[in-house]
């Protein structure tokens, strides 16, 4: 009986020894190709590459897409473990931790070309005009906080992307890589519609969100930050990015 007892004190210290990989990791994202999307290669190049990161670091994981409001409830509510895109804000902080950035964005705005006047860097040159933005989105902590904007709320940016075409509003918000990659899907009309303009609106950094309600969450964003050091130390991460870019 005594052996029995060691032994299961033995498998019980075992088993709260393990890593945190021991249990598969709920990722999430919206449709956002080619970053996220879980019609493409690998479920897009920014899903492939956290994904990588947390294998490297010992994690399985399942990959689940839903719309991004949805995906930021989940995380809030620990029904999702990881967001696989998420931009910095600081509201974001009560429902998880963010890992350091493992890519950029730059974020652009696109126009309506039958528009002569135009964005010249300053957020007073857009008040004339309305800007199809992505519901719970950050773009910029100036942009976002602007109340004095016209922000017309869209489910996603290919939404938005027919909403500007149909003159439905002047002005729409994305990131440039995503942005293009819509735009050679569309005819020409919808092409020659619209034009980028201006400097980008903002640069910002892409980095997953661990909800707080998942265990050992500090130590998945401490894992997978150290596993993309190793992706950039390696090479892996410019391969990556580089076999996208073909």
């Amino acid at each position: 009986m005594r052996r029995l007892l060691m032994g299961c004190c033995l498998l019980t210290g075992l088993w709260l020894s393990l890593p945190a990989s021991a249990a598969t990791l709920r990722l999430v994202a919206d449709p956002w190709p080619p970053f996220t999307d879980e019609s493409m290669p690998n479920k897009g190049i920014a899903t492939e590459i956290v994904t990588r990161a947390l294998a490297r670091a010992g994690y399985t994981t399942q990959y689940e897409q839903v719309p991004w409001a949805r995906a930021l409830l989940g995380i809030e509510a620990g029904r999702y473990d990881v967001l696989v895109n998420a931009w910095f804000n600081e509201a974001r902080l009560h429902a998880g931790l963010f890992s350091a950035p493992y890519l950029h964005n730059r974020i652009c705005l696109l126009q309506n070309s039958r528009i002569k006047q135009t964005y010249d860097g300053s957020l007073a040159s857009l008040r004339p005009f309305s800007i199809a933005v992505v519901r719970d989105y950050a773009y910029s902590p100036q942009f976002d906080a602007d109340t004095s904007l016209h922000k017309v709320l869209v489910q996603n940016f290919s939404q938005a992307l027919r909403m500007l075409a149909a003159d439905r509003v002047d002005m729409a918000l994305e990131d440039e890589y995503v942005a293009r990659y819509y735009l050679q899907r569309e005819p020409e009309a919808v092409r020659e519609s619209v034009k980028f303009v201006g400097p980008p609106l903002s640069e910002n950094s892409l980095h997953i969100l661990v909800s707080r309600k998942t265990p050992d969450y500090e130590r998945i964003v401490a894992d997978f930050d150290k596993a993309i050091d190793s992706m950039r130390a390696d090479g892996t991460l410019e391969q990556l990015m580089g076999a996208q870019a073909h």
